[in-house]
């Protein structure tokens, strides 16, 4: 049975990762917005970027910390592990919360610092109309579905394709362009780029987001069952626990 990973170091690797993340979708935005005048490339260019990086940052960091680079997802986690105890403990969401979060906002300054923009300056692109919470139910619910639907079947060896599919997709179906991660959105709001947030709209963003996970563990009891799948040999009772992402 493979030693547990110190907490600190797991805390340390959400920080990282979701810092890592937090500057792919900032800079790319940047970037797009300077190569090309067309809004459709722009958003073409940062939501492949963002899935492509997602997708590296989950086979890399989920050995170590899950990767779920994501506040939502480290609760949903613990929710449906509460039970069975294969989800992470209450002290583990409290140092992942926080290291996500100052992840975010590390990852967005040296977004800034890598394009020359001011290294802190408020967004002051609102985001906060009824469609586009909407569009962050719809987002975080899909995320959470999925992470647990495919995590319940057996198949949580596909979450890193099938999360960052579903999170590039989101940049395009949605109103809100698919925030879908609370540190995210708090992160975001400290640039005044393309891809920024005024920090009036973070809070319905957050609480959206958070409705969102709650109404994806609803679908996912419903579909999939409660219970999670059977611990495998070495292994923990709910694949969430460890593999869950963005």
């Amino acid at each position: 049975m493979t030693a547990p990973v110190p907490l600190a170091r797991r805390a340390t690797a959400e920080a990282v990762g979701t810092a890592a993340l937090a500057a792919i979708v900032v800079g790319s935005g940047i970037q797009a917005v300077d190569l090309s005048p067309d809004t459709g490339v722009q958003l073409l260019a940062n939501s492949l970027a963002t899935a492509l990086g997602l997708g590296v940052l989950i086979a890399l960091l989920a050995p170590v910390s899950g990767a779920h680079l994501n506040p939502a997802v480290t609760l949903a986690a613990w929710w449906t592990g509460r039970r069975t105890g294969g989800g992470p403990e209450l002290r583990v969401v409290a140092a992942y919360v926080p290291a996500q979060i100052v992840g975010a906002i590390g990852g967005t300054v040296l977004a800034d610092a890598m394009f020359a923009e001011p290294l802190v300056k408020w967004s002051t692109h609102r985001h906060a109309d009824g469609h586009q919470l909407l569009g962050e139910v719809v987002a975080t619910a899909g995320l959470v579905l999925l992470a647990l639907g495919l995590a319940r079947t057996g198949r949580e060896r596909l979450l890193p394709v099938a999360v960052a599919s579903w999170i590039g997709a989101g940049c395009w179906f949605t109103a809100s362009s698919g925030f879908v991660n609370p540190a995210l959105t708090i992160g975001r709001s400290f640039t005044d780029t393309c891809t920024g947030i005024a920090p009036a709209s973070v809070p319905p963003f957050v609480a959206a987001q958070l409705v969102g996970a709650v109404v994806g563990l609803t679908l996912a009891a419903a579909l999939f069952g409660r219970t999670p799948a059977p611990a495998r040999a070495g292994g923990r009772a709910d694949p969430i626990a460890q593999e869950v992402s963005y």
